[in-house]
C-alpha cells in the first residue's frame, strides 16, 4: 500500500531526474572525445535513480552506462531507504560498491571510479529484487570481481549430548575471516555457533544458561525455536529473563502429547524484547538437533552437517560493525510503542556486508564421493537465500525444520527466510576431483515478494571413494498433520502503521506489542486454524510458538510438495495469505507470534496469544 510519508516533492522532479548517465563535458564537446576513442559511447559520469515505489517496481535505472574513472551517483525519489550495492566483491569478501541513500538524497559512489572496464550487477540489501547493471567502458586497469577463495575449513560446532547441560555465555574471540584479528563476539560457550545440542525425543533435557556477557549487554532470554515446551521455558522477551551474572535452566521435555515429538532441527538464539537483532548479530545463536533412533540409513556421523548461515559486517580491524549506534528513538503514543529517527520503520533493516556458513566466511568442507545430509539454517536477521548447488545438482529434501517429509521432494533451489530451515541430501557419487560450491541465486524475474540475496556460501571438495551405505527413501516416516477445521478461528494481518511524525511502527492487527495484552486465546485440546494476512509492501516471514504447525492453503491452494510437513514459520509475500492448523497441547499460558526479521520484531510486529485450561 502507498504510504503517507513518500516525499512530495520527489515525485514532481522524478521525470526530470529519470535518465540513465548525465554527460558533464564542456558546451559542444563529445564526451568521448575527452576518454579516447574505447570510450566514445560512455559518459564521464553517470545516475541511478531510484523512483517512488521501488520496493514494488524496482531500480527506474535498470542498466547505465559509465566511462572508467567517472563518477557515479544514486537519486532516491522513494520515500524509503534503499543501497546500491555490487554483487561482485573484492578479495576480502567486501562488494565493490555499497551505499546506503535516504529518501529524498543524492549520494555518490567513489568506489565506481576506481572499477575495472566491464558488466557490474547491483542490488538493493534492503528488497533483493531491485536489481540493475552498471557498464564500465574504456581502456586500461581497475578493480576487478574477484571469486571467494574459500580458504577457511568449516567448522562443525561440537556436540553436547547430556541430560543436563551446561552453557555460559560469555564474550570471547572468534576466528571468522581469514586474515587479520580475530572477532569478539557474545557467545554460547566460547563459539558461534554456540555448541550443537543433541539429544533423542521424549528425554527429557535440562539446559542451564549463565549470563556472564559484558554488564553493557544486560540480561537475556534463549528462545528454543520451534520446540514443544512450557511458557516459562520458551524465551518470554520481558520476563523469565537470565540476568547478568546469574543462570537460569530451562525444561526441554522433547515430547507432544506425552510422546516423543518428531525428529527435528530446532535451533537457539536470544529473545529479548528490542535487543533480539543485537544480540543474535553478536552471536548468541546455536542449533538443536533431536534425533529418534529410526534407521532409515539416511547419512549420518561427519556426512550429517548442519550449517547456520548469516550475515554479518565487520570494521577494518574484523570487528563486528555495530548497526545500532544510531538506531531509532522509542516513543509511546497513545499505548503504542512507536519509533522515530532514520531507522525507523520501515527502514530497520540490519544486512551485513559477509554472508557467512557456521561462523566463517566462504568455508570448504572436504567430502568424499558419497551421500551428504545437510541441514539448511538461515539465522540472519533480515536476508533470505535461495540456495544452489552451482553445478546444477538437485537437492532432495526430505524435512522442514519440524520434521519429515512424508515424501522426499526433488528441488533445484530452495528459498528460506530468517530463521527456517530445510533437511536435505546432496549427491556427490562419481564427483571425485570436483569442487561444488553453496550459493544463493536471484529468484526468477517477477517472482512476488522483497527477494532474495545473490551469493557464494561455502565449496566442497570432493576428495576420494568411500563406502556408502546410506539410501534415499522412496516415503519417510513424516508426522501425520493435524485435521484442520474448516473454520478461521483468528486471523492476523502484518502491516506498517503510524508516521515520520509521531512515529512509526510495524504491527499485528494495528497494534504493537504490549506485554500485559493477550491478544487471542485458546484452549488446550483445542485444534484451531489460523490465517496469516500481509498487507504491507514488504515479505514477513512469520513464527508462531508453542505448537508445531500444518500448512492448510496459501492463498486459497494447496501448499507446495516441500509446505506439507511441520511448520513454525512462514513466507509472506505482499497480499498473500496464508492459512496455518495447530492442536493446542500439554501447556497452558502465554505464547508469542511474531515476524522473524527481527528489526520488525524489536519494533512492535510481535502479539501475544493465552493457551487456557480446558474447560
Amino acid at each position: 500500500m502507498r504510504r503517507p510519508w513518500r516525499f512530495a516533492a520527489a515525485l514532481a522532479c522524478a521525470a526530470a531526474l529519470a535518465v540513465y548517465a548525465v554527460p558533464t563535458a564542456p558546451p559542444g564537446t563529445d564526451p568521448g572525445s575527452l576518454l579516447g576513442p574505447a570510450a566514445a559511447s560512455a559518459h564521464s559520469a553517470a545516475t541511478i535513480v531510484i523512483g517512488p515505489d521501488a520496493a514494488q517496481k524496482g531500480f527506474q535505472t535498470r542498466e547505465v552506462t559509465m566511462a572508467g574513472g567517472g563518477m557515479l551517483s544514486v537519486v532516491n525519489l522513494d520515500g524509503i531507504d534503499h543501497t546500491v550495492t555490487s554483487v561482485a566483491v573484492d578479495a576480502s569478501g567486501e562488494p565493490l560498491f555499497d551505499v546506503r541513500t535516504p529518501p529524498g538524497s543524492t549520494v555518490s559512489i567513489p568506489a565506481a571510479a576506481g572499477l575495472a572496464p566491464g558488466r557490474y550487477d547491483f542490488f538493493c540489501t534492503f528488497h533483493p529484487h531491485m536489481r540493475g547493471t552498471l557498464v564500465v567502458e574504456g581502456g586500461g586497469g581497475g578493480v576487478e570481481p574477484v571469486r571467494p577463495e574459500f580458504r577457511q575449513p568449516l567448522v562443525v560446532p561440537r556436540v553436547l549430548s547430556g541430560s543436563r547441560l551446561r552453557v555460559r555465555m560469555r564474550e570471547a574471540p572468534v576466528r571468522v575471516l581469514p586474515d587479520g584479528p580475530a572477532t569478539r563476539m557474545w557467545t554460547y560457550g566460547g563459539s558461534w555457533p554456540g555448541p550443537t545440542i543433541r539429544r533423542r525425543a521424549g528425554r527429557h533435557t535440562r539446559v542451564t544458561f549463565r549470563n556472564d556477557l559484558p554488564r553493557r549487554a544486560g540480561a537475556m532470554s534463549v528462545h528454543l525455536h520451534g520446540d514443544h515446551h512450557a511458557p516459562e521455558h520458551d524465551g518470554q522477551p520481558q520476563t523469565h529473563l537470565v540476568r547478568r551474572g546469574k543462570a537460569r535452566t530451562y525444561d526441554y521435555p522433547l515430547t507432544f502429547g506425552g510422546k516423543p515429538e518428531p525428529s527435528s532441527f530446532f535451533w537457539y538464539h536470544d529473545h529479548r524484547m528490542d535487543h533480539t537483532t543485537r544480540n543474535n548479530w553478536r552471536g548468541l545463536q546455536g542449533m538443536f538437533l533431536v534425533t529418534d533412533g529410526k534407521d532409515l540409513r539416511l547419512p549420518t556421523g561427519v556426512r550429517d552437517v548442519p550449517l547456520l548461515v548469516g550475515d554479518r559486517s565487520f570494521t577494518d580491524d574484523n570487528q563486528l560493525a555495530n548497526p545500532f549506534a544510531h538506531g531509532p528513538a522509542m516513543h509511546h503514543h497513545g499505548g503504542k510503542m512507536m519509533f522515530t529517527g532514520p531507522n525507523a520503520p520501515p527502514n530497520d533493516i540490519t544486512v551485513g556486508t559477509h554472508v557467512l556458513v557456521n561462523g566463517r566466511y566462504a568455508p570448504y568442507l572436504d567430502v568424499t564421493a558419497t551421500r551428504y545430509r545437510l541441514r539448511l539454517l538461515n539465522a540472519s536477521p533480515f536476508t533470505a537465500y535461495n540456495f544452489a548447488l552451482s553445478d546444477g545438482r538437485p537437492f532432495v529434501q526430505i524435512g522442514t525444520g519440524n520434521g519429515l517429509l512424508r515424501e522426499p521432494v526433488v528441488r533445484d533451489t530452495i528459498v528460506l527466510g530468517p530463521s527456517q530451515r530445510a533437511d536435505v541430501l546432496v549427491d556427490f557419487h562419481g564427483e571425485v576431483g570436483q569442487r561444488v560450491v553453496l550459493e544463493s541465486v536471484p529468484l526468477p524475474p517477477g517472482t512476488p515478494g522483497t527477494g532474495v540475496r545473490e551469493t557464494s556460501l561455502m565449496e566442497f571438495r570432493v576428495l576420494r571413494k568411500a563406502d556408502d551405505r546410506s539410501r534415499l527413501p522412496a516415503s519417510l516416516p513424516g508426522p501425520v498433520p493435524v485435521r484442520a477445521p474448516s473454520r478461521v478461528s483468528k486471523t492476523w494481518t502484518f502491516d506498517l502503521h503510524g508516521n515520520p511524525d509521531t512515529g512509526s511502527f510495524w504491527g499485528i492487527n494495528g497494534k504493537t506489542f504490549v506485554d500485559t495484552r493477550m491478544d487471542h486465546r485458546v484452549r488446550l485440546g483445542s485444534t484451531e486454524r489460523w490465517r496469516l494476512r500481509n498487507t504491507s509492501d514488504m515479505t514477513h516471514y512469520v513464527h508462531i510458538h508453542a505448537e508445531q504447525w500444518r500448512t492448510v492453503r496459501r492463498d486459497g491452494k494447496r501448499p507446495p510438495p516441500w509446505e506439507r510437513g511441520l511448520e513454525d514459520t512462514w513466507r509472506v509475500d505482499p497480499g498473500e495469505v496464508v492459512d496455518v492448523a495447530a492442536r493446542f497441547e500439554d501447556y497452558t499460558g502465554p505464547f508469542m507470534i511474531h515476524c522473524h526479521m527481527l528489526d520488525h520484531e524489536d519494533h512492535g510486529m510481535m502479539a501475544r496469544f493465552e493457551v487456557l485450561p480446558p474447560r
